[in-house]
């Protein structure tokens, strides 16, 4: 399948369109090398000039993070899968990946979003934003996430700005879905790939070991797909709800630490800066019990930013 075929799968009938006076976000922009041209002319959303726009800066946290953690915030941000996906489509359509770009952009389209993705949407969306980060990537370095909702919902604003960043997450995903969905990104050539699952596995009554056994499968397949690339398991976070006891994913992580080891990939221990002295979330990290609020993406952004720093230096 072509990539333009592809493009016109992702933007089925039922997408929203923007208004012509649309604006877009201005910065300095970098020349990226991606054959996005002839997709542009045949879904247009506004021509980007000189095929610069996918290595743009990412915004940095600063009033808009403090908007965003506001009970009422000034920036209008995506809040449902749907939102999202059709704000990214945007990005994609207009050349450029959405981790680069301004938290609020193509407001004016997601704001009028209705139409709910399939998950087929989804994963043709992913396929095509790893094309756009494989092509325009250079001599920049690349992260990726993988992951389900958590993962998902990573603000990319509060992604270092130094390096692109392609997130390959999938809201409800499980390790086993996860597994299956690694070629997607099989071309891409990161520096660092952080990957958080197991919580959905756990919701659906999967065994310890199937979760275990998967995620050092998707350990093993991205150190043969990557070997240039550090592989990242990040712990499982803990929950606030009944049907996931704080002792197993306790248990969990620590036999996780031990695959990493035994598997030469790297583990990022992230539970006990989320869990409270109950073994639970801690409840001012979270919206749901489940889901992770601004300060809860604040404490994993701080600590993904240690471990990204010590990757960058040769770590």
């Amino acid at each position: 399948m072509t990539d333009l075929s592809l493009l016109a799968a992702v933007l089925a009938k039922g997408a929203p369109q923007p208004p012509a006076t649309s604006p877009m976000p201005t910065a300095p922009l970098t020349a990226f090398d991606w054959e996005t041209a002839r997709l542009r002319h045949a879904h247009p959303l506004r021509a980007v000039s000189q095929d610069k726009a996918i290595l743009q800066p990412n915004v940095q946290p600063d009033s808009r993070q403090n908007a965003m953690e506001s009970s009422q915030p000034s920036v209008a941000l995506p809040y449902s899968g749907s939102q999202l996906y059709w704000q990214r489509v945007a990005a994609l359509r207009s050349g450029r990946l959405y981790t680069r770009l301004p938290i609020d952009s193509f407001r004016k389209v997601w704001l009028r979003a209705t139409r709910n993705p399939t998950d087929a949407q989804w994963r043709t969306l992913l396929a095509l934003e790893a094309k756009a980060a494989t092509r325009g990537q250079g001599n920049r370095r690349l992260s990726v996430m993988v992951g389900d909702s958590l993962s998902l919902w990573f603000p990319s604003d509060r992604l270092p700005a130094d390096q692109l960043w392609l997130n390959q997450s999938l809201s409800g995903e499980t390790t086993r879905a996860i597994l299956h969905r690694l070629p997607a990104f099989a071309g891409a050539r990161p520096q660092a790939i952080y990957v958080m699952a197991g919580v959905n596995d756990l919701k659906q009554g999967a065994t310890d070991n199937e979760i275990l056994w998967n995620l050092r499968q998707i350990a093993r397949r991205l150190k043969q797909a990557h070997p240039h690339a550090r592989i990242v398991l990040q712990s499982i976070l803990p929950t606030r709800t009944a049907i996931v006891p704080g002792n197993r994913i306790g248990w969990l992580n620590q036999r996780l630490a031990a695959i990493a080891q035994q598997d030469g990939v790297s583990f990022l221990d992230l539970y006990a800066q989320f869990t409270d002295a109950d073994g639970n979330l801690r409840h001012e990290l979270s919206t749901d019990g489940l889901h992770l609020n601004a300060n809860g993406y604040a404490t994993w952004q701080a600590e993904l930013a240690q471990a990204n720093t010590w990757i960058a230096r040769g770590g």
